[in-house]
């Protein structure tokens, strides 16, 4: 006979604000096999969670349900407290009175009936739980980064400092990502590669980082603790054992106007190339498709010239598979591109503002690649057209972002703070000219950010307009910008030399195709998605798998830099064990009955369903049945749904308690 103990919470007054908590725990009190019914203000507290371990002892309760917010919120909160009252965690239940009754009901009357019924409901359900074990599984102590900008690096030096070996993959022929373009960053002005450089030199030289660079994720299998990495290491057709970074093969190269895209199509390269001078590794790579020995078997000047005959003409792409334990997706982010929309995007605001069409109309990383002085101009600031400095520069804000009827409703977050900056680096550079700023509003959320928005204005000299711009068009070698000033309401009509945007922040292209590799889920902006905004920002749902970075959201770089050691931290407490323990929540097939029609296996996200064969004593194949690898399932239940024999059920949700639920209304 089940001994139940019901336990309302409060939530402040989330829940009692709008349903009468006493009358639902008198109510429920009555239910067959409840042994104890109470109710407090915030039974997730220290006292309320007192209260439930005195009740478990006291009236010998046999199992627990407590009435309060989502189980996502603190199931894992009252399972630890009624396994230290000696119960076993999995004969705890959560109702959600609050999300699924207080926070969509006003009426008070039937508020409270409705949570009596979700209470009832769960009582029945938690009578038919079972004693479940904890799950076990070892895990191997390697991680993987993938990702090789600040988010990744900063995550792999972290873990590898702790003792961890790390499996660094970059799919461009360097790391460094957008940090190692940028010129100086907000608000300190720093110089971005005095602060990106070194820290990629200590990746390189990192005994226990094993780093694959013009690299990508082929494939992934496993679950936490033991996943198998397939990487693709691309043919640079150079050996990277062999080759001593002299660059006589750059130089030597006949192909020299390819568009550099590390300078934003503003600098020219060569068919072999090195990213940027301070690239790791610094190993060329040939662009096979503007190689002249690829195109035409002609050529081969790179090979005849290098030294220690690294050049490879008939390197080929490489599999490599990598053990590992964890993996942190630093993918970064890329810029939404005005200029033409690409094939399938669900965006619509393309072909704005002349991007694409006027040469002096640019993108605020084009900016950033002309402050630099590492940049295609030495750091002086030039109109890509003729190579004047420009007196007037108009920058536009929230160009993409915060539009939602163009596609994009979000906020990109650092597009205040780094036009700021560019306003005073134009200054610092060209003395006699004036910049304007078309904005909505400031966003300035970080220590000394809003100082430093201000002093772009009070001490260099930068014109904030707030409106937005209406037109724009070229006339003779001037660009026209017209707006409006709602501030002061007057149209507003300049004639700039230059004119940047400051575009959204998106996700790296392809980041849905690798999200499908990894099991992760993401949303519709191709965002990764984290398991819990506010308690698990860097987890994803997938257990095993952490974010770091602008692949979740915009970021600036030391949220960014925060994320990827929070990452890191979380790979270093799951392999702090030798075996990682799970709950036991997964799917269970029942072999007399299944049919091996394997329905399951296609539609379950996380790969967990394998086939086992069923043999008699003979050793004679008598059938293949579907095998739910407790290690890897999630417990989405998708196989139950979906079995069309019901020969799969999932622990904690089967059909006898969904039943007895629907039962007990």
């Amino acid at each position: 006979m089940s001994r139940i103990g019901v336990f309302i919470c409060h939530c402040g007054e989330n829940i009692s604000r709008t349903v009468d908590v006493e009358r639902v725990a008198a109510q429920v009190g009555t239910l067959p096999g409840v042994a104890f019914s109470t109710d407090y203000k915030y039974m997730c507290s220290d006292p309320g969670q007192g209260l439930l371990k005195k009740a478990i002892q006291e009236q010998r309760l046999s199992h627990v349900v407590v009435a309060a917010c989502s189980p996502r919120m603190h199931e894992k909160t009252f399972r630890k407290a009624v396994e230290s009252a000696g119960l076993n965690p999995f004969l705890c239940e959560m109702a959600n009175i609050r999300e699924h009754c207080s926070w969509v009901h006003e009426d008070r009357d039937e508020a409270t009936a409705k949570a009596i019924e979700i209470v009832g409901m769960m009582v029945e359900r938690v009578k038919k739980n079972r004693v479940l074990p904890t799950i076990t599984v070892p895990v191997t102590k390697r991680s993987l980064v993938i990702g090789g900008g600040i988010a990744g690096i900063q995550a792999a030096l972290d873990i590898a400092d702790a003792g961890h070996e790390v499996v660094l993959v970059e799919r461009e022929p360097s790391i460094g990502g957008h940090m190692a373009q940028l010129s100086e960053t907000f608000p300190t002005l720093d110089c971005s590669q005095c602060i990106m450089t070194p820290k990629m030199v200590d990746v390189a030289n990192h005994p226990r980082i094993k780093l694959y660079t013009y690299a990508e994720i082929e494939h992934v299998e496993g679950y936490i603790g033991n996943f198998q990495v397939t990487v693709r290491k691309k043919a640079r057709s150079v050996d990277e054992d062999k080759c001593t970074g002299c660059g006589v093969c750059m130089t030597k190269c006949p192909v020299k106007k390819i568009p550099n895209k590390f300078d934003q199509n503003l600098g020219m390269r060569p068919a072999i190339y090195v990213p940027f001078p301070q690239a790791v590794p610094n190993t060329p790579v040939i662009d096979r498709e503007n190689c002249t020995k690829f195109k035409t078997g002609k050529c081969g000047v790179c090979q005849k010239v290098c030294g220690p005959g690294a050049v490879d003409y008939e390197q080929e792409d490489q599999l490599i598979v990598e053990p590992v334990g964890a993996i942190v997706v630093a993918t970064g982010f890329d810029l939404y591109s005005i200029e033409e929309k690409p094939k399938g995007s669900a965006i619509k605001g393309y072909g704005e503002f002349g991007h694409g069409k006027i040469p002096d109309v640019i993108d605020g990383m084009t900016f950033e690649r002309l402050a630099s002085a590492s940049g295609p101009t030495g750091g002086k600031i030039l109109r890509p057209s003729d190579g004047r400095e420009p007196k007037q520069i108009v920058f536009i804000q929230c160009v993409g972002s915060r539009a939602r009827e163009k596609g994009i409703s979000y906020c990109s977050k650092i597009c205040c703070m780094y036009t700021a900056k560019h306003t005073m680096l134009y200054h610092h550079k060209v003395h006699d000219g004036q910049a304007y700023v078309f904005f909505m509003d400031a966003r300035t959320p970080g220590k000394s950010y809003d100082e430093f928005w201000r002093r772009s204005i009070e001490e260099e000299e930068a014109v904030y307009i707030r409106g937005m711009v209406s037109r724009l068009y070229q006339k003779g070698n001037k660009i026209v910008v017209m707006g409006s000033d709602i501030a002061v309401g007057v149209q507003v009509e300049i004639e700039a030399d230059m004119v940047v945007l400051a575009t959204a922040v998106q996700p790296q292209k392809g980041a849905d195709t690798l999200a499908q590799k990894l099991g992760i889920s993401y949303d519709k902006y191709h965002f990764y998605s984290e398991a819990h905004a506010k308690l698990r920002p860097v987890e994803c749902a997938t257990a095993g798998i952490y974010l770091a970075g602008a692949c979740q959201g915009p970021k600036d770089i030391p949220d960014t830099v925060s994320q990827a050691s929070a990452a890191a931290a979380k790979v270093m407490t799951l392999f702090a064990k030798d075996k990682l323990e799970r709950e036991p929540i997964v799917a269970r097939v029942r072999e007399a009955g299944c049919v091996g029609c394997f329905y399951c296996q296609k539609v379950c996200p996380y790969g967990a369903v394998e086939e086992k064969e069923i043999r008699d004593r003979q050793g004679n194949l008598v059938k293949v049945v579907a095998y739910v690898n407790p290690g890897v399932c999630g417990g989405c239940g998708t196989c139950q749904a979906t079995c069309p024999s019901k020969s799969v059920e999932l622990d904690g949700y089967t059909d006898e308690q969904i039943v007895a639920m629907i039962e007990s209304l």
